[in-house]
């Protein structure tokens, strides 16, 4: 018996008949001329769209039923085109074998133009990459290329791992990864990702994540996982079809005994497949990941988005999601009158040019910016892990760090300053104090940035009833601080990865769907634990990626009252589609009792019913609330 299912699905495989459009336009047209009468044959032609459009769908049924018990809408087409076929209607057999294809094509196209999105990342994956090694450029497979080997990208040409460029500038194209289209400027020290597109210049880079690391492969794989067929209501509308199928043979068997008429039996089975209930769903959940997709959000399940529509807490992690994750100097203090705070802003980056920690890196990335300038020439550098750097500048000793580092130093801190730079401790900040030769000179104020998006993003997800929460590991008064700034009320700080799911856990105990927001290694637990875990895509950890149901590609977290709204819309999508089909199907078997309808017409009723749904949810694909 096995080896006679397994042939089965070979020679359904071998075939392609489901989805082949030139079957469909053969059948399409015997059809007509069986209508027409205008070709004659020994047979009707209706029999090509029977064995072209009907037999797959026969096999399939017969294949669920053998190997899994499988009662499905299959099982329904098959007996309406059994029945008609055995009372001589094969012209209406021919006709519900041919819709019912159809009707899958156009569900098969509605589904591809929704993950086209989402797919083409695996048709962009690179192939090649130039090495540069003692000068000698060479060319091999980008799966070969290591952490820390150098790399030349030419214009036009694919950028084929993650890394930091070194040396060039160009334009590069990121629309595989954020969407925009309009090409961003890079240089030396930018970040560019794999997948994306070098459009003008030449540039060097130095490769940081390769191989399964790489932000296009991890965007695959995301890819790879994305089913529809996970969402919960998939499965309560697989067990409505179920009892549908059981439903519609009774109530084909007894209007059978009481009117005697066959045919009526057969409109019946005809009109009450429950096609459209099935792909209700499933082209609604699909049609929203495309709609996502477009706005960022790379969705690995329909269950998710499912869920998400019920989510009356959101958590956020504070660093990296709603700020940028990257400490930045806010302020320059100067405490002598002979010193400009942005000389000393410009020794003190001076200083930190040649330091690897990531406060002195973050100083001299600010000063960069913020001045425009090169900066000044300094040797004799010293570092004191966990203190502070020496260097020697403009002829002058230059020093920074740490209260302790400046005490080493022989530097004394007065006490007003103590309580000037204490204010800004008090808020979260870190301060860096800086000393010229044997006296202190100011200090300057580093702090993690917001997200210039992160306000109106909270204040819409408000509207929409929507409660946020801040769960940070950071401080007390890092964290009011920013919660002050993003008006959110509900604050838990110094939250170890433990804390944030317990206190995840206390919401869903009072039956609170909760969304959590992270991008770290530690937020990984609490992306699991939460109904709908979303993580940063860009700077997040591969960990928390793999453990969100949701990845936001770009960071831009301004998208995510989009996706709320957008899963809030796909379920009512899916109610409207479940109910319409419901509802068609209950008035054609009344129909058909009653001998209104017959199985010509009754097939075309039940059909365009199906395609209706499709049509439905394929608006989803450029649905935009008014709002946004």
């Amino acid at each position: 018996m096995k080896k006679w299912v397994i042939k089965l699905e070979w020679l359904l495989e071998l075939g392609g008949i489901r989805k082949d459009i030139g079957l469909l336009i053969l059948s399409g047209v015997a059809l007509i001329f069986s209508l027409t009468g205008l070709v004659h044959t020994p047979f009707d032609l209706a029999w090509v769209a029977i064995l072209l459009c009907g037999l797959p769908i026969i096999l399939e049924a017969v294949i669920g039923l053998v190997t899994s018990f499988d009662i499905k809408a299959d099982v329904l087409v098959s007996l309406a085109l059994i029945a008609s076929v055995a009372i001589g209607e094969d012209f209406a057999a021919g006709e519900v074998a041919f819709i019912m294809q159809l009707g899958a094509l156009l569900e098969e196209l509605t589904v591809a133009k929704a993950r086209a999105g989402i797919e083409k990342l695996v048709h962009l994956t690179p192939r090649t990459a130039r090495v540069i090694t003692k000068g000698t450029e060479t060319v091999i497979d980008a799966d070969q290329v290591q952490v820390n080997d150098i790399l030349r990208v030419l214009p036009g040409e694919t950028v084929p791992v993650d890394g930091v460029v070194l040396s060039g500038q160009s334009s590069v194209n990121q629309a595989v990864m954020t969407g925009e289209s309009i090409p961003v400027d890079k240089k030396a020290g930018d970040q560019v990702a794999s997948g994306t597109v070098n459009q003008f210049g030449v540039f060097e880079m130095r490769a940081e994540k390769v191989g399964k690391d790489s932000s296009i492969q991890r965007m695959i794989r995301l890819v790879q996982s994305a089913d529809a067929g996970k969402a919960k209501i998939v499965r309560i509308a697989d067990r409505w079809a179920t009892w549908i199928v059981v439903t519609a043979l009774s109530a084909a068997v007894m209007t059978w005994l009481v009117t005697g008429e066959m045919i009526r039996a057969v409109t019946i089975l005809v009109v009450f497949c429950p096609c459209a209930l099935v792909l209700a769903t499933p082209t609604a959940v699909m049609a929203a990941i495309g709609n996502a997709t477009k706005h960022g959000f790379l969705v690995k399940e329909g269950d998710a988005l499912e869920r998400l529509a019920g989510v009356s807490r959101i958590t956020f992690d504070k660093t990296g999601t709603l700020t940028c994750g990257k400490p930045k100097v806010i302020h320059v203090e100067s405490v002598d009158q002979e010193i400009p705070a942005q000389d000393l802003y410009g020794v003190c980056a001076a200083a930190e040019q040649f330091s690897e920690h990531p406060l002195g890196k973050a100083i001299v990335d600010s000063y960069r910016l913020d001045s425009g300038r090169q900066l000044l020439s300094a040797e004799n550098f010293q570092m004191v892990p966990g203190q502070g750097v020496s260097a020697v500048a403009e002829g002058r000793t230059i020093y920074a760090g740490n209260p302790e580092w400046m005490g080493h130093m022989g530097i004394k801190i007065p006490e007003e300053v103590k309580q000037s730079s204490g204010v800004y401790r008090n808020r979260g900040c870190t301060v860096i104090y800086i000393g010229i030769d044997s006296r202190l000179a100011g200090y300057a104020v580093l702090s993690d940035t917001l997200r210039k998006e992160s306000k109106k993003m909270l204040e819409e997800l408000v509207s929409l009833q929507v409660q946020p929460v801040l769960l940070t590991g950071d401080n007390r008064n890092a964290a009011e601080t920013i919660g002050k700034k993003l008006a959110i009320t509900e604050i838990y700080a110094g939250c170890s990865p433990e804390k944030k799911l317990e206190q995840i856990g206390s919401y869903q105990e009072n039956h609170e769907r909760v969304c959590m927001i992270g991008d770290g290694i530690n937020d990984a637990p609490a992306l699991k634990k939460a109904d709908v875990g979303i993580a940063m895509g860009g700077i997040g950890s591969d960990i928390a990626v793999d453990a969100a149901d949701i990845a936001l590609v770009d960071d831009e977290v301004k998208e995510l009252p989009h996706l709320i709204r957008l899963s809030r819309h796909m379920m009512t999508v899916i109610r409207t589609n479940m109910a319409f089909s419901m509802g068609l199907n209950f008035l054609a078997i009344i129909l058909a009792m009653t001998g209104i309808l017959n199985p010509v017409v009754g097939a075309l009723v039940h059909n365009a019913g199906s395609v209706l749904v499709i049509v439905n949810s394929a608006f989803l694909l450029k649905w935009k609330d008014k709002v946004t």
